[in-house]
């Protein structure tokens, strides 16, 4: 038998932009599924999306922005779009 993996926390806060955003979708998927959605990561912005989250009802297709921090702008309220920022006291309890 091979040795076993020996995996180990890191902090997000050491992270550069794009790993943060890798790490932030990553999270809020895992957070998503337990709740019956699938997430497809989008490397292009599409509609100001950067990722689609599809329900298992087969209804609900939320179009995804991530934020590393909360503001809400005018240029996110057309087309509608659901913006998520990571915040581990109030998604992950």
């Amino acid at each position: 038998m091979g040795k076993a993996l020996k995996l180990q926390k890191i902090d997000p806060r050491t992270l550069n932009a794009r790993q943060k955003e890798n790490h932030n979708f990553q999270k809020i998927s895992g957070l998503l599924a337990d709740y019956g959605f699938a997430t497809i990561r989008i490397s292009d912005d599409w509609k100001g999306a950067d990722f689609l989250a599809q329900h298992v009802d087969g209804k609900t297709l939320l179009r995804v922005q991530l934020k590393g921090r909360l503001g809400i702008y005018k240029k996110y309220h057309h087309p509608p779009r659901h913006i998520a920022k990571y915040l581990k006291q109030f998604l992950l309890k």
